[in-house]
C-alpha cells in the first residue's frame, strides 16, 4: 500500500476535514480527495462519510487509522532521529506566548539540555496561530490560552494565570481610599489604559469578571508585549491588567500597586498541546512531563 496515501488518510482522520488536511499537507483539496478515493478503491470500502462540515470516519476508517497511525508516527520518528544524530542532539520546537514562554516554560526546560535536548522556540500572541503552527508540524509542543478542538491535537491544562489590576502608586493616591470599592469602573474609566491591543483584551476580561460590565475607555498606550505594558505602567502611563507572575516583583518593590483585591480574581488557563500520537516520541514526552511537573509550582 502506498505510504503517501496512508499519510494523507491519517491526516484527514486526525483533522476531520479534507480542507484542513490539505493545508497541513501542503496539497490542494482536490489532490487530497483524489488520494482518499484511490485508497478507498484499493480497499473496496468507504473510509469517510462526507458531512456538511468535514468528514466522519467509517468503522473501517477508524480501524485503519488506529492500526496505521502508530507505524507512520514511528517512521517519522526514525527520520527525525537520523537528522538529530547528525548534530548529536534531539531538538524540541516549542511555541507559545512570548512572556509566559520566556519567563516560565523555557527556564523550566533548560535542565533537559544536559540530557541531550536542544531547544528552539517561536513566540505568538495569538492562540489560534500557535495551534495552527502545531497542527502543521512546525512545532512539537505548544502553549496556548485556548483548548484546541478536534482529534488532530491533544491538550492538557497546564496552569491558571491570575490577573491583577495595577497602576503606579501615584494613580492609586489620586483615586483616594475606598473610591474603587464604592464606584468601581466609573472611577477606573477615567484613567489612562495600557494594553497589548486596541481591543483591550485583558482589561475587557477583567471588567467582565469583576464588574460584569465593559470598559468605557480606549487604550492610551498600546504595546504588543506584556513586559512593555508593565514598564509603561510602572512609569506612570496608566492602569493595566497583568498576570501576577509577571508583575509580582514590581508589586513587591512598590513600583506598581494592586488597585483591587477581588474575592475571586480573574484567571486565564494555559493549555499544553501536542499533535495526537506524538507523545510516543521520547523527547516530546519528556518535555511534556517536565513542563506539567514544573507548572504545579507556578
Amino acid at each position: 500500500m502506498d505510504l503517501a496515501l496512508l499519510r494523507t488518510f491519517v491526516t484527514v482522520h486526525r483533522a476531520g476535514s479534507f480542507t484542513r488536511a490539505a493545508a497541513l499537507l501542503g496539497l490542494s483539496q482536490p489532490a487530497v480527495t483524489s488520494q482518499i478515493r484511490t485508497l478507498e478503491r484499493q480497499l473496496g470500502r468507504p473510509l469517510f462519510l462526507r458531512r456538511a462540515r468535514g468528514v466522519t470516519p467509517t468503522t473501517i476508517g477508524d480501524e485503519l487509522a488506529h492500526r496505521a497511525a502508530p507505524h507512520l508516527d514511528a517512521l517519522i520518528e526514525i527520520a527525525e532521529t537520523e537528522l538529530d544524530e547528525e548534530s548529536g542532539l534531539r531538538t524540541l520546537h516549542l511555541a507559545g506566548p512570548p512572556e509566559f514562554t520566556s519567563a516560565r516554560a523555557l527556564p523550566a526546560l533548560t535542565p533537559l539540555i544536559a540530557q541531550g535536548l536542544a531547544l528552539r522556540s517561536s513566540f505568538f500572541t495569538d492562540a489560534e496561530e500557535t495551534l495552527e503552527g502545531l497542527a502543521a508540524g512546525h512545532h512539537d509542543l505548544a502553549i496556548a490560552t485556548a483548548r484546541p478542538r478536534g482529534e488532530l491535537l491533544t491538550a492538557t491544562p497546564l496552569c491558571d494565570e491570575e490577573h491583577v489590576l495595577v497602576a503606579a502608586p501615584r494613580w492609586a493616591g489620586r483615586l483616594g481610599p475606598g473610591a474603587l470599592r464604592h464606584k468601581g469602573p466609573v472611577v477606573l474609566d477615567q484613567l489612562p489604559v495600557v494594553e497589548v491591543h486596541e481591543s483591550l483584551p485583558l482589561v475587557s476580561r477583567y471588567w467582565a469578571a469583576v464588574f460584569d460590565s465593559r470598559p468605557a475607555v480606549a487604550g492610551t498606550v498600546i504595546a504588543p508585549d506584556l513586559r512593555a505594558v508593565l514598564e509603561c505602567t510602572a512609569a506612570g502611563a496608566g492602569l493595566a491588567v497583568l498576570p501576577r507572575y509577571l508583575c509580582e516583583g514590581a508589586l513587591e518593590r512598590g513600583e506598581v500597586v494592586a488597585l483591587l483585591d477581588p474575592p475571586v480574581p480573574p484567571l486565564r488557563t494555559y493549555f499544553l498541546a501536542v499533535r495526537t500520537g506524538t507523545l510516543a516520541l521520547p523527547h516530546i514526552a519528556r518535555a511534556h512531563e517536565w513542563l506539567l511537573r514544573a507548572a504545579a509550582g507556578w
